[in-house]
């Protein structure tokens, strides 16, 4: 089996897919993008395929060495994302051609379905709490938030009590069983971050994801052990080296590596066994599309610390498409009481709709986060 052709497509809402083909005529499918950058993403897969053409897809181990260490300058979003889809595709064709999903080849499951957690509200945490009643209408048991807008170093206590009043909307929606978890998202500095983090603990949340930037944990290290909270990180760390500091630290409680975005199916299990060798959970980042969350899938089946999904059916930012749009048998993402299935067909698991995906391609898409700006005129974090 040889691979013969790598083909990319841009699709909406924000999404790129690629596609690789064997001289048998096997086909397998990933998810390589990241969220703004999907056309540098695009050419980095043009680039990696020079490698690909002629190779076995079933040497995934050599395959990804290669094309990790063959290029001399490695690692960051754009390469890390390109050689996750890749990843992703191969393991795909590898499965398919066994007959087997996925987690199959990679030791079998230790779980048989998974907890999914909702998005609710977008980028400005407004309105939460209807949402939050929705979501939980629909069978979800745990929900995640935006916990504020842009923040400064040192920024009003208004900022702080709007926050508070956002996710004690969402307790009083939902009740105290449904977990709650809310998303800094890297926009609170050190100064602010110690505040909220001490004020939101009344609320017994799942956990308080990037509370700062991951380059900056070190300076509140104390503060995040310290936390009765879990701290969740880890959808900007593209590596199991990216990620080995943060771990050694004790800072981290839920590490949360993106198989789209950290070299895929191959190296989000090594990040995951070594998260588990330091006792901590691992919660897939994917607010992606569909080929994406069936990777995410195969991977908990076999991590044993895997502890809830994260998926994008209904996110602010499928305007135009949603997860369903592009898969044949949208019933493999079917959620049951806030849980879902492992997908247990050959290969990922999904049969993905050529027909649409190439239809949708000729719309495309050029989806660019937005800029924020403080009162003063600075760049905010989104």
């Amino acid at each position: 089996m040889k691979i013969t052709s790598v083909t990319t497509f841009a699709v909406p809402p924000r999404w790129a897919f690629v596609r690789i083909e064997t001289d048998d005529g096997t086909v397998g499918w990933g998810e390589p993008v990241l969220e703004g950058r999907a056309e540098s993403v695009r050419a980095c897969v043009a680039e990696l395929a020079d490698y690909l053409v002629g190779r076995d897809p079933r040497q995934i181990e050599d395959i990804w060495t290669v094309l990790y260490r063959g290029g001399f300058y490695r690692g960051g979003g754009i390469h890390m994302s390109a050689l996750a889809g890749i990843d992703q595709a191969l393991w795909d064709i590898t499965g398919r051609s066994f007959g087997v999903p996925v987690h199959e080849l990679l030791g079998g499951r230790v779980r048989d379905r998974i907890e999914v957690y909702s998005w609710i509200g977008g980028d400005r945490p407004a309105q939460t709490a209807q949402a939050a009643k929705d979501v939980v209408a629909r069978g979800f048991r745990a929900v995640k938030m935006n916990g504020t807008e842009e923040l400064q170093y040192l920024d009003s206590f208004a900022k702080i009590d709007r926050c508070l009043e956002n996710v004690a909307a969402v307790r009083d929606a939902v009740g105290p069983d449904v977990r709650i978890g809310v998303d800094f998202h890297g926009r609170v500095h050190k100064p602010m971050a110690k505040v909220l983090l001490r004020e939101l603990e009344p609320y017994r949340l799942m956990f308080v994801e990037e509370p700062v930037l991951s380059e900056h944990v070190d300076a509140v290290a104390d503060v995040l052990r310290n936390s009765p909270i879990p701290i969740a990180l880890g959808e900007r760390l593209y590596s199991r080296w990216d990620v080995k500091q943060v771990l050694a630290s004790g800072v981290v409680d839920v590490i949360q590596p993106d198989p789209s975005h950290c070299g895929g199916i191959t190296e989000a299990r090594k990040i995951a066994h070594l998260a588990e060798a330091y006792d901590v959970a691992l919660a897939l980042h994917c607010p992606l599309g569909p080929i994406a969350l069936a990777a995410c899938l195969q991977i908990d089946a076999g991590c044993y610390n895997a502890t809830i999904q994260e998926q994008s059916l209904g996110i602010h930012y499928n305007t135009t498409n949603d997860l369903l749009d592009y898969v044949a048998d949208p019933s493999v993402f079917r959620y049951d009481d806030g849980f879902v299935t492992i997908p247990s067909g050959p290969g990922l698991g999904i049969e993905v709709d050529e027909e649409v995906v190439r239809q949708r391609s000729e719309v495309g898409h050029r989806w660019r986060n937005p800029v924020w700006r403080h009162a003063d005129g600075s760049v905010a974090e989104w």
